[in-house]
């Protein structure tokens, strides 16, 4: 039998740990049924992701799989259908080590209902919880990207706003859902309850204010 191009230890821990996340996630309610998908890099060419079709409250081992930075199976199963938005993130920054995608319903509201190009946050005493913030007088921009099943178009508009700066910690597919990354999965986990909370927080203030 062939040598697998990624540790098998590394591939299990990543299995474990992403398959305990999603349940993390699907209970918040950020995950209904089968949507969402999650990831955690192997090594420099291959990563570990969850499954096509997978339900998010029943996620287990079994229902992660290996790919290459193309994208493509590298062990049994079906990718997720958005495989190339996570593979993008980890070939532009080698220091990603996790990437999470949720299907909340703040974040769809929010870019349906609104249809500007960006939702910032700011002033928040919760943006502390994302990488290198330090200060609650901060402020995020998150871009919001037009929904598409041209997976490999939508992962090069990404890719080409990521090379100009003007994404930083997370970006939002409208009706779709929010996508985060950082160099490692409990941060990542960190930096999306946050978010999400903060997208909450931001829809119920409109609707408050009549916006």
């Amino acid at each position: 039998m062939p040598e697998r191009p990624y540790s098998t230890t590394v591939f299990r821990d990543a299995a474990r740990a992403l398959a305990a996340t999603g349940q993390r996630i699907y209970a918040n309610g950020w995950s209904p049924a089968t949507s969402s998908n999650y990831s955690q890099r192997l090594n420099t060419d291959f990563a570990a992701v969850t499954q096509s079709g997978k339900d998010k409250g029943l996620l287990r081992e079994t229902d992660i799989m290996a790919v290459n930075m193309d994208g493509q199976p590298a062990s049994s199963g079906k990718p997720s259908a958005e495989t190339l938005l996570h593979t993008q993130l980890y070939r532009f920054d080698g220091n990603i080590q996790a990437v999470l995608h949720t299907h909340s319903h703040a974040s769809t509201v929010l870019t349906m209902h609104w249809p500007a190009n960006s939702i910032t946050l700011e002033g928040y005493e919760l943006l502390k919880a994302l990488q290198g913030i330090t200060s609650h007088n901060s402020r995020l921009t998150i871009p919001v990207f037009e929904n598409t099943q041209d997976i490999a178009a939508l992962a090069a508009k990404v890719d080409q706003q990521m090379r100009t700066g003007h994404i930083s910690h997370a970006y939002l597919i409208r009706g779709h859902g929010l996508y985060t990354w950082a160099n490692d999965l409990p941060t990542c986990y960190r930096q999306l309850e946050a978010l999400e909370t903060l997208l909450a927080i931001e829809l119920e203030c409109r609707r408050l204010h009549g916006s």
